[in-house]
């Protein structure tokens, strides 16, 4: 990191009412001083000042803006900020910006380089930065909620806190590496090995905890399947609310695999419809079934939906072992049926729908919800959101699993030492410049 000060427009480019200009860096208010009147003397922090801000060659008026003060350490990077809050107009925005450019030891700031230097003073690790960029990028209010308590340390204080007994253990066989003579007592032989277990069964939990935290990120996969004709499409089109697919009357219409994204309650959900299941010779529709049995493996839900009017649920028999448990039966065309069969489905487990007359969606909607937030609120709010984070907990387990006494205690030693180092990549609590530009890369450029 160098000691440049940055600035940045952290609102969107483009007019607005309000556009927000931040200024980071030891030089910071030098610019309240060459932008504005104001005496820096007697600026106080986190005070809101109505300045002119002119033009540093010739004091030309080009905005009259908010000034506010953040003194550092008590600001979002931990150094100087000011913010200015301006009129959102392109013209505006580029004046403003070309003349902090012209300052001395002024750059325009990378992409996530606020939060980045937010890391390096110490005021988030990387699971809080990572946080932060999630509730940036969210959509759904599950996704904020999640994203709220990454950033508020949930996850943090959860892997530091494992971190910190891998320590305390490490500390014991430090202590008797440096005195070979002295012989490890039973009694902590035993409390050492009992310490490891309790955190591999800690951290195996936590990773058998599915990839809820993963999908709640990118999205819930709700696959919908069954034979050609059953109405896979038009539920598709029936439940995003607008044509998605293409509807028709002959067999084999859809080739290839449909996403669509929605927000069922507050959660992202990704439908894929699928290519009719059934026996065929032609090799474009083959390779269209054979999409939609990875699909199947890759979900969260299979939607199985068959004509009611002509089938039943029994078609499903043959490739049952594929759900994995995780279907929901779905009759279609209800509005062939009669009342009682109607019924009689209902009995039966199904959820009964016309998807051409847009009739029992809801209650489908309603199923996939209980499901999806049955298995999210299972998981006490500390979920792995990161493939990462995943990575380094295996990585974890992994030299937790080869730790024990029937080696040279130095090799024991290293195997502590290797599983705080592989925890440590997920906070940052060790050098991981490696990964730091692919976590705050991500980041827009005011942040």
């Amino acid at each position: 990191m160098d000691n440049q000060t940055i600035y940045a427009l952290s609102t969107v480019y483009g007019k607005s009412g309000v556009a927000i200009i931040r200024i980071s860096g030891k030089d910071a208010l030098s610019a309240v001083s060459e932008l504005t009147t104001l005496n820096v003397e007697n600026l106080k922090p986190r005070y809101a000042y109505f300045t002119n801000v002119r033009d540093i060659v010739s004091r030309e008026t080009l905005d009259k803006a908010l000034l506010l003060y953040f003194k550092a350490p008590a600001s979002f990077t931990g150094e100087d900020i000011v913010e200015l809050q301006l009129h959102g107009s392109r013209a505006v925005i580029s004046s403003v910006l070309d003349n902090l450019g012209r300052l001395n030891n002024f750059r325009l700031a990378e992409p996530g380089e606020f939060s980045r230097r937010a890391f390096y003073n110490g005021k988030m690790d990387l699971t809080e930065a990572e946080g932060l960029a999630d509730l940036i990028d969210s959509e759904t209010s599950e996704q904020q909620k999640y994203a709220m308590r990454q950033m508020e340390g949930n996850l943090k204080n959860l892997y530091d806190g494992w971190r910190e007994d891998l320590i305390k253990i490490l500390a014991y066989l430090e202590a008797y590496i440096d005195f070979p003579d002295e012989d490890i007592p039973q009694e902590l032989v035993d409390k050492l090995l009992n310490d490891v277990f309790k955190l591999q069964s800690a951290i195996n939990e936590h990773l058998n905890g599915d990839s809820v935290g993963e999908r709640l990120r990118e999205g819930f996969r709700v696959v919908i399947v069954g034979p050609p004709n059953a109405g896979k499409s038009s539920l598709l089109n029936a439940v995003v609310n607008r044509d998605a697919a293409i509807v028709s009357s002959v067999a084999g219409t859809t080739r290839d695999a449909v996403d669509v994204h929605l927000d069922i309650k507050g959660y992202p959900v990704m439908f894929t419809d699928t290519a009719g299941i059934r026996e065929v010779e032609e090799e474009i529709e083959k390779q269209g079934i054979e999409i939609a049995f990875r699909k199947i493996a890759d979900a969260d839900l299979v939607i199985c939906l068959f004509d009611a009017s002509k089938d039943s649920v029994h078609i499903f028999d043959n490739i049952k072992n594929s759900f994995k448990n995780k279907e929901v039966y779905v009759a279609n065309k209800s509005d062939n049926l009669t009342f009682e069969q109607c019924s009689d489905l209902r009995k039966q487990g199904c959820v009964v729908i016309s998807a051409k007359h847009k009739k029992g969606i809801s209650d489908l909607t309603d199923v996939i919800y209980r499901q999806i937030h049955g298995r999210f609120t299972s998981n006490s709010g500390l979920l792995i959101s990161r493939r990462r984070y995943r990575e380094a907990l295996e990585e974890t387990l992994n030299n937790l699993q080869r730790f024990n006494f029937n080696k040279e205690i130095e090799l024991s030693a290293e195997d502590i030492r290797l599983a705080a180092r592989a925890l440590g990549k997920i906070t940052g609590r060790i050098e991981v410049e490696d990964i730091l530009n692919k976590i705050f890369g991500s980041f827009c450029i005011g942040k």
